[in-house]
């Protein structure tokens, strides 16, 4: 008898919406390097329209995944791990609002709206889940929990544009207090148990991402590079240098969608570097803004690349 294949849509998982999160902020900082150096090609409008595009398509097999396996969105929420990436949905929201401000300041406003009141819905529902849990175990701990909590700093960035500056403090206040909460938890788990499994090695890069938004954030509230900013600019550009000595244990990886956990935080840290300049007009700064572009990019071409040769595969969407 012929053996039943499970649908690939009931096992779409939540983490394809970290693409979008990638792509966001290669948008990002792409039209940054564009008004920085002046360039006379400008892909950003290119990128902002595929981004968009691929946000559009993921929310419509994942809305036909709720429809026809809710059982299966269920089970996602209630997992130690896959729960932390449903606000990837909102993030990717907020960062479509930032990209699009420069073109629309009307639709900005509506992405951020939605993105930020999506996004605090989110981290309630998240600390609820983790404050009355039955289940969660050290071991479940990565730097993925990030993503619900501290995904409120990036709230200022455009937030400061289309409402009272109060709520951007608001969210940025939640998100840095509980970015130094779990930053040491995680830090224990790594110090005292078992290594992190090789599919989630990946999102050790996310480390590098609160305090490189954070340092962006401050400058929308406050304006200038004050001594915290300088404190969270270089946390962040340590983190990137640790993790930059990891390089060949990340290369030896068998691709997952897990992989794309790589492109955000380099994206954060490159549009850091950038504003950096921008505030103290150093030419370090400017050089180094270029050469994590170029990084960057060559790494959202390998990610790209190779996702869509695991969709070639029948490699994602596959019972876990």
């Amino acid at each position: 008898m012929t053996e039943i294949q499970p649908s690939r849509l009931q096992n779409f998982p939540i983490s394809w919406f970290a693409v979008v999160m990638g792509m966001t902020g290669f948008t990002i900082a792409w039209h940054r390097a564009e008004t920085l150096f002046a360039l006379p090609v400008k892909p950003s409008p290119i990128l902002l329209g595929l981004t968009v595009a691929i946000f559009l398509v993921l929310a419509g097999f994942y809305l036909a995944k709720a429809i026809k396996y809710p059982d299966r969105v269920k089970a996602e929420f209630g997992h130690p791990v896959k729960l932390n990436f449903f606000p990837t949905i909102s993030i990717g929201l907020i960062l479509i609002s930032i990209a699009v401000l420069p073109y629309s300041a009307t639709i900005s406003f509506g992405c951020w709206a939605v993105g930020a009141f999506l996004h605090l819905t989110f981290t309630l529902y998240v600390l609820s889940a983790w404050l009355h849990h039955t289940h969660f175990e050290v071991a479940h701990i990565n730097p993925a929990w990030f993503i619900p909590i501290v995904g409120n700093i990036l709230v200022p960035i455009a937030g400061v544009q289309h409402a009272s500056p109060e709520i951007s403090w608001f969210f940025f206040s939640i998100g840095l207090v509980f970015w130094v909460v779990l930053l040491t938890i995680i830090f224990y788990r790594m110090f005292f148990h078992h290594p992190l499994p090789a599919k989630l090695l990946p999102t050790l890069f996310i480390l590098i991402a609160p305090p490189a938004v954070g340092f962006i954030s401050w400058l929308q509230l406050t304006g200038e590079v004050d001594a915290f900013a300088r404190i969270l600019y270089y946390s962040a550009i340590f983190l990137t240098l640790m993790l930059m000595t990891q390089v060949r244990r990340f290369l030896r990886l068998e691709f997952f969608l897990s992989w794309w956990a790589y492109s955000f935080p380099m994206a954060a840290i490159t549009i850091a570097t950038f504003a950096m300049y921008h505030q103290l007009e150093l030419a370090f700064f400017k050089g180094l803004g270029a050469v994590l572009l170029v990084l960057l990019t060559l790494l959202i071409v390998v990610l790209a690349g190779k996702t869509a040769q695991a969709v070639r595969r029948r490699a994602v969407c596959i019972e876990d």
